[in-house]
């Protein structure tokens, strides 16, 4: 059974290394300079909170959510999120290599700018997100919902999409050198160039 919810409490310098967070819930919180490197959460719920300076090194996130959450210069090296809901989640000034995320809820996310060198995402759904002048190159979006996402000036050079929703990519307007698609997703590309392709 979910513990109470903590509400508009703020943590300053709290030492959360290594800590299993399991059912708990924290509405509009603020965590401020927080070690979470090495937690594990598990059906965690972050709602509304605020994430600034926080480390997520190498930290483990299952069935957990953060929705409507904003993280300002936080770490999330070698962090991993498998099902986890981050819905409206903004992230500023953050590094977010290397990063791992499986299954979940994407959809509304702020990436804009973000370095997303090399990071995978796998079965996820990010509809309407924001990836605007965001550095994907060599990322895997692999099997990712992306339609309605805002991805002018997305860099994806060598990056793995094939599976992906890719009607909102506008090849002219992002940077796709050595990107790999299905034969299927390139006649979506095509399309959108305002070419037909004909046997």
């Amino acid at each position: 059974m979910a513990e109470t919810v903590q509400e508009d409490r703020r943590f300053l310098r709290d030492d959360w290394y290594g800590e299993e967070i399991s059912g708990r819930h924290y509405a509009r919180c603020a965590f401020h300079e927080v070690d979470f490197s090495e937690a594990v959460t598990r059906n965690a719920v972050f709602t509304d909170c605020v994430f600034g300076n926080v480390r997520f090194n190498a930290s483990r996130h299952t069935d957990s959510a953060f929705t409507g959450c904003s993280f300002r210069r936080c770490t999330f090296f070698d962090a991993e999120f498998t099902g986890c809901k981050l819905v409206g989640a903004t992230f500023t000034e953050c590094e977010l290599r290397p990063l791992r995320v499986t299954g979940g809820d994407w959809s509304f996310a702020g990436l804009a700018g973000a370095d997303l060198r090399a990071v995978t995402f796998q079965g996820v759904r990010m509809r309407e997100a924001d990836l605007t002048g965001a550095n994907c190159a060599g990322a895997v979006f692999a099997d990712v919902d992306l339609s309605g996402a805002s991805l002018h000036a997305v860099k994806l050079a060598k990056a793995e999409l094939r599976g992906s929703d890719l009607s909102a990519l506008d090849p002219l307007d992002a940077e796709l050198a050595g990107a790999i698609v299905s034969p299927e997703q390139a006649a979506v590309l095509v399309t959108s160039l305002g070419l037909h392709v004909r046997a």
